[in-house]
């Protein structure tokens, strides 16, 4: 699984010994903000930095783009570079277990080129679990020259998503949260329930097994096998995040053309002329 962004504890440990490699912690919990920040000074993986999920991999919300908008390719570029990370750089990130915060981290690395960046399956967890040891030491990392590429098709905006829903552009949209909040009949983050017309509902968890490990590639390729891989998708969720996991089970099954919707549901409602579709 040596192309896969996807990768187990083995294949990090026998990479690390290669050098040229930053791991990234990025635990988090959205309703304690020091959690992450607390979790990593209380044991984190030897040689990881910590990665403030709320305050470096978002910007502040505004009228619209959504509750949880995309930072610059500079703002981004600058963090980075000073934990040690350029393009070149492999980058393994996890979190707690496997969620949409180290996926959300693993998209926007790529997206600004850091093509070598890869999610450590069942995270901190599960490298504890394996009784392997954990360091307190903060690392403090040589800081490099990030010079963004970004990949701007991998994006769209909410004109794009209207020419869809529009039927004036060829492509699926993708909404990725649970069953309850696509039939509009919860909206637990947002002031109106519903979901795009004509999106389809997966849900981001049924890339994960029961016991939360990322499914095999031949489990997430059946998932998704109403899909064809000819046709473009765009993913889209509350906010732009819990999309990202959705964005790599599509990849990892083989998926060429997925695109992301960053601002969301939360920017599509911020529309009053949009048309919001409920049920089925």
């Amino acid at each position: 699984m040596s192309n896969s962004s996807i990768i187990g504890i083995e294949w990090l440990q026998s990479r690390i010994k290669e050098g040229n490699i930053v791991i990234a912690d990025v635990r988090f919990n959205p309703k304690e903000a020091l959690y992450g920040r607390q979790a990593y000074d209380a044991g984190h993986l030897p040689g990881a930095v910590f990665v403030d999920f709320k305050a470096e991999l978002s910007d502040p919300a505004g009228e619209h783009g959504g509750r949880s908008p995309l930072p610059s390719a500079e703002r981004l570029a600058k963090r980075f570079g000073e934990l040690g990370i350029d393009r070149t750089t492999t980058v393994i990130v996890y979190e707690d277990v496997n969620g949409p915060a180290a996926s959300r981290l693993w998209w926007l690395l790529r997206y600004i080129g850091v093509e070598d960046t890869r999610v450590l399956d069942g995270g901190y967890q599960a490298w504890t679990e394996a009784g392997l040891p954990v360091s307190v030491d903060k690392p403090q990392p040589a800081a490099r020259e990030f010079i963004p590429a970004v990949h701007e098709d991998w994006v769209v905006d909410v004109s794009t998503v209207k020419a869809v829903v529009n039927g004036k552009k060829d492509a699926k949209l993708i909404d990725s949260r649970d069953r309850n909040q696509y039939l509009g009949l919860d909206a637990p983050f947002d002031p109106v329930a519903g979901h795009i017309p004509s999106a389809l509902n997966y849900f981001w968890k049924d890339g994960l097994e029961a016991k939360g490990t990322w499914k095999s590639l031949q489990d997430l390729e059946k998932q998704f096998d109403k899909l064809s891989k000819d046709e473009e998708l765009i993913v889209y969720c509350g906010s732009g995040i819990s999309a990202t996991p959705n964005v790599l089970a599509l990849k990892e099954a083989g998926f060429k053309n997925v695109r992301l919707y960053p601002g969301s549901w939360s920017d599509w409602i911020s529309y009053k002329d949009n048309p919001i579709a409920t049920g089925d």
